[in-house]
C-alpha cells in the first residue's frame, strides 16, 4: 500500500446549498461515500476532516479542525497534522465525481522530474488550481500551513506559494474517464440538480 492517507473535508458551512453537502445523495450514495470509495484503492486510510464529521454517519474516523472557521486551509492543516503517512490526499466533499484513476495519476506525478514536489495540484479546465483535490507531503506542507495560519492567511493558495508545488495541466489527464466532471463543484441547489443528472448518466445501474 502506498504511504498515503486520504482526507475528505466536510467542514464547510454549506450556506449556499442550504443542506449538508457531505450527506447529499447521488444515486443512493452520499458524496462522502462516493469519494471514499475512490480513495480506498490508493490510500492506507480514509478520514473525514471538520467539525461536522459525525453528522455524516459514514463510520469513517473523524479529525476535528484545529482552527475553527478557518476555511479550507484550516482543513488542510488539520489533515496534515493528523496524517500518519508521508503524504495526504486531500479532497473536498463537494467534488463527488473524482475517481481512483485521477488520484493514482496525481500520486504518480510526484515521481516525474528531477525534484520531488511538496504538493501536486491539478489545474481545472479554466486553468485555476484545485488545491482541494491534491497531494501534500506532510514534512514540508504542515510547517508551511501552520505559518500561513499564524500570518492570518485563510486561502490554500497562501500555502502553495510557500512550498514547491507541481501544477498538473488539465490537458494531461483528459484521457481519464469522467475527466470533464472531476471538478464539478456542489455549491448551490441548482448544482445538486445537475449533479444528479450527471450521476444517472455515469452510473445508470446504481
Amino acid at each position: 500500500m502506498l504511504d498515503v492517507e486520504g482526507f475528505i473535508l466536510v467542514g464547510g458551512a454549506s450556506s449556499r446549498m442550504g443542506a449538508n453537502k457531505s450527506s447529499l445523495l447521488l444515486n443512493g450514495k452520499t458524496t462522502v461515500s462516493l469519494i471514499s470509495e475512490a480513495l480506498r484503492p490508493v490510500t492506507s486510510k480514509v478520514s473525514l476532516v471538520g467539525t461536522s464529521f459525525e453528522a455524516t454517519n459514514s463510520g469513517l474516523p473523524g479529525v476535528p479542525d484545529l482552527h475553527a472557521h478557518w476555511g479550507p486551509l484550516g482543513g488542510i492543516q488539520a489533515a496534515l497534522h493528523a496524517c500518519g503517512a508521508e503524504r495526504c490526499l486531500v479532497i473536498a466533499c463537494d467534488l463527488p465525481f473524482v475517481t481512483r484513476e485521477l488520484f493514482a495519476y496525481l500520486l504518480q506525478m510526484e515521481n516525474k522530474g528531477d525534484a520531488t514536489p511538496a504538493a501536486v495540484v491539478p489545474l481545472q479546465s479554466d486553468g485555476r488550481p484545485q488545491p482541494l483535490c491534491a497531494v501534500y507531503k506532510k514534512a514540508s506542507c504542515l510547517p508551511a500551513a501552520e505559518k500561513s495560519i499564524a500570518l492570518g492567511e485563510h486561502t490554500p493558495r497562501a500555502l502553495l506559494d510557500k512550498i514547491e508545488t507541481q501544477y498538473v495541466n488539465f490537458s494531461e489527464f483528459t484521457n481519464l474517464s469522467g475527466s470533464e466532471h472531476f471538478f464539478f463543484n456542489l455549491n448551490r441547489p441548482e448544482d445538486y440538480v445537475r449533479a444528479k443528472e450527471i450521476a444517472l448518466q455515469r452510473w445508470p445501474a446504481r
